[in-house]
């Protein structure tokens, strides 16, 4: 080999090493990852609300509102699921929180940062919760 290939490859292999590329990949595997655990399981949304709210309530109103509002949930979970899919190799905030439906199963989700008006709404401490 040249001189002129080995130092082209020793300059280019100290450039690689210098950068942080770890960091990248463990973002987009959390991303990826996020994302199909939301589209997987979005539908935990419907017992989980149908358990918080009879838990804030009483039984009816669990299994009718809970019941009406997980659907609504599960659908928008794995809708964002997909979304943190698509654009996982794209930097960006969450976009649900908390990010996977079992993570502190007594609070509501919370899609994109929006507090979502309603009676029965219990968002936690880390949620900046109204």
């Amino acid at each position: 080999m040249s001189k002129n290939k080995i130092l082209t490859a020793c300059i280019l292999t100290c450039f690689f090493m210098m950068t942080s590329p770890v960091k990248a990949e463990s973002y987009f595997i959390d991303k990826i990852s996020q994302g199909a655990a939301n589209i997987a399981f979005g539908f935990i949304e419907v017992p989980k609300n149908i358990i918080n709210i009879t838990n804030d309530q009483n039984i009816l109103v669990g299994l009718t509102w809970g019941l009406i509002r997980g659907i609504i949930q599960g659908v928008s979970r794995t809708l964002v699921g997909g979304v943190e899919v698509i654009t996982s190799p794209i930097p960006t905030n969450e976009f649900a929180s908390p990010a996977y439906v079992w993570d502190r199963f007594s609070e509501d989700s919370r899609y994109f940062g929006l507090h979502y008006p309603g009676y029965w709404t219990n968002y936690g401490p880390l949620d900046d919760g109204e």
